[in-house]
């Protein structure tokens, strides 16, 4: 998204004007609501708080944030190789499209059955399931980047004497590059997506496990702080990685935009 000449103090302001905004009509909609239907912000900061000092709110964060990271670089691993031959070559892509556009569409949430009997009721079970529902967005992403590179600078490359593996290393992942993270964004937000249900359905731990309990015991405010909480690290990860890539990969993306 073009900002033009917008000072960026400016934008700053206005986006944090519009949070103080919405946390103000939330305040005034739950003054006359019941807390167990719709408890306040001041409510939710005062539970937050006290899970904070019995030190139950930073350990769920902790196991969530590592139960996502892991499922995330493991899925990305895996993903951005096959991606990258199925770009550069039909045929690889011919054989592995089938499968890609079938099981893509598969939620990850009818598979955690299967996944705690395969792996096991431990943390294997939930980083595969994260894995798997990033691997398939990056894939496609991925794929879409090394086939997008025009057919000229592959053959520029050829005439200056460039072997096939040249040309993937020089040529095809680089002009890749700006889908693959892309790509690798987007997987970042279904593995937040994902660890909810496993941690919901097949946890002890971690704030999935923490709303689930907390509506349980229709301890509302706790639900508002599980749901908080993803929010916010999810904003924080995606800020982090934006600036990753603007300062380690910056050659390679710009002109990818800013939003």
């Amino acid at each position: 998204m073009r900002t033009g000449r917008v000072p960026r103090g400016r934008l700053i302001a206005i986006s944090v004007a519009a949070v103080v905004a919405v946390l103000g009509f939330w305040q005034f909609a739950a003054a006359d609501l019941d807390p167990a239907v719709l408890p306040s912000p001041v409510d939710v900061a005062l539970s937050a708080w006290e899970m904070l000092l019995d030190g139950s709110l930073m350990a769920n964060i902790g196991i969530s944030v590592q139960r996502v990271l892991l499922g995330w670089v493991l899925g990305c691993l895996i993903a951005i190789p096959v991606g990258i031959l199925a770009g550069s070559s039909v045929y690889v892509r011919s054989a592995i499209d089938p499968f890609i556009h079938f099981f893509r569409f598969v939620p990850a949430i009818a598979l955690t059955s299967l996944f705690m009997l395969w792996f096991g009721i431990g943390e294997e079970s939930k980083v595969n399931l994260i894995a798997w529902a990033c691997a398939f967005v990056v894939v496609v992403s991925t794929a879409a980047g090394g086939a997008s590179v025009p057919t000229d600078k592959i053959d520029a490359a050829r005439c200056f004497g460039a072997n096939r593996a040249q040309v993937l290393g020089q040529v095809i992942i680089p002009a890749a590059m700006p889908a693959i993270f892309t790509g690798m964004r987007l997987a970042l937000a279904n593995a937040f997506l994902v660890v909810v249900a496993a941690e919901a359905l097949a946890a002890r731990s971690g704030i999935g496990f923490l709303v689930w309990n907390a509506r349980t015991y229709f301890r509302t405010d706790h639900i508002f702080v599980g749901v908080l909480c993803f929010g916010v690290l999810g904003f924080l990860a995606d800020r982090i990685w934006k600036l990753f890539g603007s300062t380690v990969l910056q050659r390679y993306l710009r002109g990818t935009g800013d939003y």
